[in-house]
């Protein structure tokens, strides 16, 4: 028997460590070329890793709620005699005191090469970052030597590493994220009482748990999570696990995650791109009222017909109209990259936090075509299920702060974009049409711009030309 090694690949862009959120499989399991093994979490996305091989599982080397880095062997696979191999077999579970002396006799092998699952394959740059305690192998081959002993002697096969027990006969029923919860609370699930149907704990119930725990004074109020809001613009508040400061009188939230890398990258965007923010308030009578007409469309049944819809659509004829709008900055190469395709970002909030995935050369598909995108994308979102790639090359963002009742926010762009459109509330407000003070439909836009790229001549002429598509819905015919 060959025990061969699984390493965490790069699932995104050059990210460098991803977070061990759910094992699919137990040390026995027998895997197959391609089958999903676990699903991990990084600063993008959750994303599940199918293994390269097939064999059976000889040791899950890092728990569940575990951040590896990129590189590192997370699970170990015994396959059959003559199965390609890696050049070397590294030592990865090696007991605590073998471990120094395994790495002073046996330098490191070539890597073998490792198969692309996602993104872009494992990064061979090095990457500076600040230290932070070494995640702890979860289990090791029982004879204590690890994964290098057993494939030096194929004759005896080392039995299948045991994953800690969870509760044992009497393990409390819970989902990975409800355990994980649990976990950063520190809270036992085996004590907590169940409210969920078939005795399943839930949320609520490790929060409960929690706060009796604690005196309610050492309880922070839960955070909002908004139904849709932008990653790009004004962080708003997600629920995440705190920990309690010891004077009880403050409240600790760990940056991690999505929350990190979009304070990252607003920082950057701010100190790096020019912004401009231009506002503009309008009737939109017209537009609610074909929003109406289309739900009541058969041809469009089943479809979900909204005014974000129709605004989108206006952002992509005005893109036409302002083709310059859509473009990058490249800072090497000190050129202005003009984008002949849309990637629209819509702005969504997960249980993860704020993220901006994209619609895909949204310019050319239809308005069904568009509305089965948006309710793809934002029920994927709200999953958790949306991958690295529908988040990247994006190139210009609507964001729909309006659903909070407020009239308009000044959004900050997301890196690599050139614009990002905020849509406010839309109220009944006494507005005067054909002379007369009526009672209409009223909203305000507001476009912040990136000014290396857009002048204000033509980031006014992009907003105008959105204003006058939902103020005179026809236009989507006339102007398409």
């Amino acid at each position: 028997m060959t025990i061969r090694e699984f390493k965490m690949p790069d699932v995104g862009e050059g990210l460098t460590e991803a977070e061990i959120l759910k094992w699919y499989v137990q040390p026995g399991d027998t895997v197959t070329d391609g089958q999903v093994v676990c699903e991990v979490e990084t600063a993008k996305a959750a994303v599940e890793l199918p293994i390269p091989f097939d064999g059976v599982v000889h040791a899950l080397l890092f728990e569940e709620g575990v951040t590896v880095d990129v590189g590192q062997v997370i699970i170990s696979v015994q396959t059959a005699p003559g199965a390609e191999a890696p050049a070397a077999v590294e030592a990865v579970a090696a007991a605590p005191a073998a471990a120094p002396a395994a790495a002073e006799a046996e330098p490191e092998a070539p890597a073998a090469r490792q198969p692309v699952l996602v993104g872009y394959g494992v990064s061979t740059a090095s990457t500076k970052r600040r230290p932070r305690k070494a995640p702890q192998p979860a289990v090791a081959a029982q004879n204590g030597t690890g994964v290098a002993h057993a494939a030096a002697a194929p004759a005896a096969p080392a039995a299948p590493a045991v994953v800690p027990a969870q509760g044992g006969a009497g393990k409390a029923l819970a989902k990975p994220p409800v355990r994980k919860l649990a976990k950063d609370l520190g809270i036992d699930l085996a004590a907590v009482v169940p409210t969920g149907d078939g005795g399943v704990v839930t949320r609520e119930d490790v929060h409960a748990a929690a706060a009796a725990a604690i005196t309610p004074q050492t309880v922070a109020p839960a955070l909002p999570v908004a139904p849709e809001v932008p990653a790009a613009a004004q962080a708003a508040p997600v629920q995440v696990p705190a920990e309690v400061s010891g004077s009880a009188r403050e409240t600790r939230i760990p940056v991690k995650g999505v929350r990190k890398v979009t304070a990252q990258a607003m920082v950057g965007s701010a100190f790096t791109a020019p912004h401009v923010t231009e506002f503009i308030t309008f009737d939109v009578t017209r537009t609610m009222k074909l929003v109406q007409e289309l739900k009541d469309d058969p041809d469009l049944a089943g479809l979900r017909i909204n005014p974000l819809l129709l605004i989108a659509k206006a952002v992509l004829v005005a893109i036409r109209r302002n083709p310059d709008v859509n473009a990058s900055w490249d800072e090497a190469a000190q050129e202005i990259v003009l984008k002949h395709y849309v990637n629209l970002g819509i702005a969504a909030a997960t249980p993860r936090g704020l993220i901006v995935p994209n619609i895909k050369d949204a310019h050319a598909k239809t308005l069904g075509e568009l509305s089965q995108a948006l309710s793809g994308l934002v029920a994927t979102a709200r999953e958790g299920k949306t991958s690295p790639a529908d988040m990247q090359h994006g190139t210009i963002t609507i964001t729909n702060v309006g659903v909070f009742g407020v009239d308009t926010g000044t959004p900050i762009l997301n890196p690599g974009e050139s614009a990002i459109l905020a849509v406010g509330a839309i109220k009944l407000q006494p507005w005067v049409h054909k002379g007369k003070v009526k009672a209409r439909h009223v909203t305000t836009l507001a476009l912040s711009f990136d000014h290396r790229l857009i002048d204000g001549e033509l980031g006014s002429r992009f907003l105008a030309d959105i204003a006058a598509v939902l103020e005179h819905p026809r236009r989507l015919i006339t102007w398409s």
